[in-house]
């Protein structure tokens, strides 16, 4: 895994620098950049983009910043869910990564804006790249549907629609599939688009994102029983047990890993670099 973590060590600092960098060259309202480059600066693991440099890398191709912004549209679309994930009306949060939520620091209203604004922004720096004119209409489709109302949205609603609802294991998966694990599988598509790989390997790309997302939400799941966080009713340890949770998440990542190897099998790549994405679950469930 030592390539994926040099790749990551390397990758993550480019990809804050060229983010904060272009957020800074807008020619907008200063309360809204601000309120914007806060949220975007706050910290996180850039797990979207990585996976979509690291696709692309392994793949064949060659990273610039120019692909670096393309691959952080979705880090974008995923801020503004969190800055909107934690107002009054959804889990009305007062902190996020040790620091007050976006609308504590700056207030609803301009929190609302700077999420808007992010989620716009996210298809300009497509838009507006030197990427194929078909690579930019694919990713920026791709993108749209997997942020919109049949991808993470629709799952917000449908988490939230849980809070007065028991959901069966299958509602479970079904719920994050979308709200968690429907951007991860954009981003593994968005390596592949931007590498040129064949639909058929496109396919199998967007099936690893969307494993990938489903094995991260067990994770994170499991991690919050073990540090005795309160569980609503609608988490893998509450519906399975803590063993069972732990099961589940094992079964899913041997179904992540066998799609790489069926990715592999269509057409050539750097297995290493992408198989790293799974260090992430090799932390001890302690």
């Amino acid at each position: 895994m030592q390539k994926y973590q040099n790749f990551y060590q390397e990758y993550v600092p480019k990809i804050e620098q060229v983010m904060d960098k272009t957020l800074l060259t807008l020619d907008g309202p200063a309360s809204l950049i601000e309120a914007m480059r806060y949220s975007v600066n706050a910290g996180g693991k850039r797990l979207r983009p990585i996976m979509t440099l690291a696709i692309f890398q392994a793949f064949g191709g060659v990273i610039t910043d120019s692909i670096i912004r393309v691959a952080c549209a979705v880090e974008l679309i995923h801020t503004y869910s969190l800055i909107h994930d934690d107002l009054p009306a959804m889990d009305n949060d007062d902190y996020r990564r040790g620091k007050p939520t976006s609308h504590k620091q700056f207030g609803e209203a301009q929190a609302i804006l700077a999420g808007d604004g992010l989620l716009t922004l996210a298809f300009s720096w497509i838009a507006e790249s030197d990427i194929d004119a078909t690579s930019k209409v694919a990713l920026m489709a791709s993108l749209a549907h997997n942020a919109g109302p049949v991808g993470m949205v629709g799952g917000q609603v449908a988490d939230m629609l849980g809070n007065d609802l028991t959901y069966t294991h299958t509602e479970l998966v079904g719920v994050h599939n979308l709200k968690t694990g429907a951007l991860l599988s954009y981003a593994a598509l968005a390596g592949g688009i931007l590498a040129h790989v064949t639909l058929p390997v496109q396919t199998e790309l967007k099936a690893f994102g969307l494993k990938y997302g489903l094995a991260f939400q067990i994770e994170d799941d499991i991690l919050d029983a073990n540090d005795s966080v309160d569980l609503v009713k609608n988490t893998y340890p509450h519906l399975l047990g803590l063993a069972g949770a732990q099961d589940e998440l094992a079964l899913v990542l041997a179904d992540t890993r066998a799609t790489l190897a069926t990715i592999a099998a269509m057409q050539p790549f750097d297995h290493e670099l992408v198989a790293g994405l799974l260090s992430y679950f090799e932390r001890k469930n302690d």
